[in-house]
């Protein structure tokens, strides 16, 4: 049994407000352009559920340097809407514009001002708690999708390329990257020690993890070209997959581990939910006299749910808490929120991926493959 103490705990599902900081460095020229774009768009985003608020700013210091901060109800309203297709289309007029853009995303702790002392007293809820007990690893994914039978050819590419150099600079170090297939679907999972956009910057320039990327382009589902950065940027924008939830004991380093990852297709509009009920079991079950899983990260866009986990031991000791559920209580939960697919075995979804169609309460009909996992040495 551990602690809360010794628990790292971050979760986008604690019911607090969210400010994101938006940080853009326009091209030249497109001071213009991009305030009529933001102008255009900006009434369609305060209509977006959960938007609160939001303001564009202009550097008096240089004048290609904006800011655009917004606040949130809560994290999981903005995820639902920066990770939608809606959001990819709305603000390509402003990406046109920008050379380098930056997202910050920070739950609000304290609020201090006459704005907030003078508002209703009910609406002054949402407000974290507690300060996070982090780990300082930031973890991030990509998902796409290979056209079905490449799987092979895309695993042999993933998992034969030289690793990277870790250090990324005097702050920044690439500490873990694993792959996982599920079907024709790849997920590629990181951790990173100090500054995420850094270290995939510093990924994307290493000759290797290029040529990597080149030789699975002609498998992909969806086309793009890595030397068009509008293509490039809006790839990888699709493909982000966040992590939405994390916890980990405190005898993640220590032991023999092996790393599991779970892949869970949500019925239409139901990943959230799915992401929310994982996360809330995987807290409950940290404090099980039988829980051999010492982290967990939860990965959610749309009705995609990704569960990496660490393991101590044998992963299928205790099969529900590997699968993520109380198979007895949740599991009629889950049913509703599962998309288990049409009676041929095919998924009911557009995501390429078909689930097990036998047992739902069975972790093995839900287990990626796994193709690599790679970790840093301490002395890199």
């Amino acid at each position: 049994m551990t602690a809360l103490s010794q628990r790292v705990s971050q979760s986008a599902f604690d019911g607090s407000r969210l400010r994101v900081v938006l940080l853009m460095d326009l091209h030249d020229g497109a001071q213009e352009q991009f305030l009529e774009a933001y102008d255009h768009l900006r009434d369609d985003v305060a209509a977006v559920p959960g938007h609160l608020s939001d303001q564009l700013c202009q550097s008096f210091e240089n004048p290609s340097q904006w800011l655009v901060t917004s606040e949130w109800e809560d994290a999981p309203s903005f995820l639902a809407w920066v990770n939608s297709d809606e959001h990819v289309e709305t603000v390509k007029p402003l990406s046109r514009c920008v050379r380098e853009m930056r997202s910050l995303r920070y739950s609000v702790l304290r609020e201090t001002g006459r704005s907030y002392t003078e508002m209703p007293e009910r609406s002054r809820g949402g407000l974290q708690v507690s300060p996070r007990l982090g780990d300082g690893v930031v973890r991030h994914a990509l998902t796409f999708t290979v056209r079905p039978g490449s799987e092979q050819a895309v695993a042999n590419i993933l998992a034969g390329y030289t690793s990277p150099a870790a250090q990324v600079d005097e702050y920044t170090r690439l500490r873990r990257t694993s792959l996982f297939m599920h079907g024709n679907r790849v997920v590629r999972a990181v951790e990173v020690e100090g500054d995420l956009l850094a270290a995939l910057r510093h990924v994307a320039r290493q000759p290797e993890i290029r040529a990597v990327e080149e030789a699975i382009n002609p498998y992909l589902e969806e086309d793009r070209d890595l030397d068009d950065p509008q293509s490039a940027r809006l790839f990888f924008t699709r493909a982000a997959l966040p992590a939405v939830h994390h916890m980990a004991t405190d005898g993640l380093e220590h032991g023999s581990t092996t790393r599991h990852a779970l892949y869970y297709q949500a019925k239409e509009g139901g990943g959230m939910a799915l992401a929310r009920l994982l996360a809330h079991q995987d807290e409950a079950a940290a404090n099980h006299p039988h829980n051999n899983i010492v982290g967990s990260t939860i990965f959610q866009r749309d009705d995609i749910v990704v569960r990496l986990i660490d393991v101590r031991g044998r992963p299928d000791a205790h099969p529900s808490l590997s699968f993520g559920f109380d198979t007895e209580r949740q599991m009629p939960s889950v049913a509703r929120l599962l998309d288990h697919g049409t009676d041929d075995g095919t998924s009911g979804s557009t995501h390429g991926v078909a689930l097990h169609s036998g047992d739902p309460s069975s972790p093995s009909g839900y287990e990626m493959q796994l193709i690599t996992d790679r970790r840093a040495s301490p002395e890199a």
